[in-house]
């Protein structure tokens, strides 16, 4: 079994505060391919966990746009991904709103399917703060967008 180690929420917290506005040449840009929020959101995620999983199919993983993960960029895998990896990389639960730390993933929901990842910048006495991409923002409160649904993702750990 793989050993576990912290997820470093101030890395991914600090790396959404870098990028939020601007793109990092390392990955691909998706906003021409139906949005980078997720992209984003997993970069956010590796910078707090340092580790990818390279399973071909059920992965997370990018190397550049030909060789990557679906988790790496959709919102639906990314969330499956999170919430069922028992491999390498980050693992998570779904969590009531309470739990939600600075790190986190937050996924919106529009008609019948989740279609927006942000990234928990700062948790506050009555709101988070986050951060995403397409429509870029930094910092935004989670109040002010409109959704059908939300789900809150805790990063339990990561994998090595």
């Amino acid at each position: 079994m793989p050993s576990s180690i912290e997820y470093d929420r101030k890395a991914a917290a600090k790396y959404a505060s870098r990028w939020a506005y601007g793109r990092n040449p390392k990955y691909y840009d998706f906003d021409g391919l139906g949005g980078d929020c997720t992209n984003f959101a997993s970069q956010c995620i590796f910078a707090g966990s340092g580790v990818m999983n390279f399973t071909p199919i059920t992965g997370w993983y990018f190397v550049n746009i030909n060789k990557r993960s679906a988790s790496w960029s959709s919102v639906i895998y990314l969330y499956k991904f999170l919430t069922t990896n028992k491999g390498a990389g980050p693992y998570a639960q779904t969590v009531q709103p309470q739990s939600v730390m600075t790190g986190d993933l937050i996924q919106l929901k529009r008609g019948s399917i989740f279609t927006h990842s942000l990234i928990v910048t700062e948790v506050t006495d009555n709101d988070f703060l986050i951060a995403c991409h397409t429509m870029d923002s930094l910092n935004r409160p989670l109040s002010t967008y409109s959704y059908d649904d939300i789900r809150y993702v805790h990063i339990l750990g990561v994998r090595r």
